[in-house]
C-alpha cells in the first residue's frame, strides 16, 4: 500500500501557501509566482544543488539552505529575497565569473546566457576577486558541437540530461575543486565518443557557452529545450 503525501502549509515570503512534502520550496514557490534564481536547476532534470544560488532562509535554521533540495514542512517559514542572501547570490557569481574565462562581448551564447542573466537581475556590477584566467583545452573533435572548458560552470546539466533523458552518459565529472572539468567518456576526446549519440541535447540544456553548436558566431547560440519536460514525464510513464 503506498504512502499517501501529506499536505502541508507554510508562509514563502510571509505569503501563506499549501504544497505537498514531497515539494520542493522551489517548485512551490514557482508555482505562486515567486521568483527563485537558479543555475544548475532545470525542469526535467533531477535536483543537484550545486550553484547555491536558490539559497532562502528558513526561520529557525541558522545556515541558509538550497530551495531545489530542501522538501517543505509544517508551519516552515521562508524568505526568498533578503539583503543576506542577496549578497550571498552576489558573491557566488562572482567567484563564477572570476573562476573561469566569461568574455561575453565574443562568446556565441551572449545575450541568452543564464549566468549573464542572472548577473544582470542580481544587480553584480562588477568583480572585486582576482581573475584566475584558466587556460583549459577546447575539445573540437566532434563533427557538430564543441565543448570550451573555459567556460564551464560546472552546473552538470549536460551530465545529467545525457543520463537521465538520453541514456547514453557520455558526460562525467574528473579533478577537484575548481580544477574540476567535465569530460566526454574517460577524457578521451569527443569526437572519439563511441556512446553519443549526437542528439545535442547537453548543448540545449547548457547555461552558459561551454558546450555549442559549431558554426555559430558571436550572439548567434540559441537554446531549445522544450524536450525536457516532455521526455521527463514520458520516462516516468515507462518507468
Amino acid at each position: 500500500m503506498s504512502k499517501t503525501t501529506r499536505v502541508v502549509t507554510l508562509t514563502i515570503n510571509d505569503k501563506e501557501v499549501s504544497a505537498r512534502e514531497d515539494e520542493s520550496i522551489l517548485t512551490v514557490a514557482r508555482e505562486h509566482d515567486i521568483d527563485i534564481p537558479t543555475l544548475c536547476y532545470l525542469e526535467g532534470l533531477s535536483g543537484w544543488g550545486s550553484c547555491r544560488l536558490c539559497l532562502v532562509q528558513v526561520e529557525g535554521i541558522p545556515k541558509l539552505l538550497p530551495a531545489c533540495m530542501t522538501y517543505c514542512a509544517e508551519g516552515m517559514k521562508v524568505k526568498t529575497d533578503t539583503e543576506k542572501i542577496q549578497n550571498y547570490r552576489k558573491n557566488i557569481l562572482e567567484m563564477l565569473f572570476s573562476e573561469r574565462n566569461h568574455v561575453c562581448s565574443v562568446c556565441v551564447s551572449n545575450g541568452e546566457c543564464e549566468l549573464q542573466s542572472l548577473a544582470q537581475k542580481c544587480g553584480m556590477d562588477h568583480v572585486s576577486l582576482p581573475y584566475r584566467f584558466p587556460s583549459y583545452d577546447v575539445d573540437s573533435t566532434h563533427n557538430l558541437f564543441r565543448n570550451d572548458h573555459n567556460r564551464c560552470v560546472l552546473c552538470t546539466r549536460c551530465i545529467r540530461v545525457c543520463d537521465e533523458i538520453e541514456g547514453a552518459h557520455v558526460w562525467d565529472l574528473a579533478g577537484r575543486g575548481i580544477d574540476t572539468l567535465v569530460i566526454s567518456e574517460l577524457n578521451e576526446p569527443w569526437g572519439d565518443s563511441d556512446t553519443c549519440t549526437n542528439c545535442g541535447k547537453c548543448v540545449q540544456v547548457c547555461p552558459t557557452g561551454a558546450l555549442v553548436q559549431k558554426g555559430t558566431a558571436v550572439a548567434e547560440m540559441h537554446k531549445n529545450r522544450t524536450f525536457l519536460p516532455y521526455l521527463n514525464a514520458m520516462r516516468g510513464n515507462n518507468g
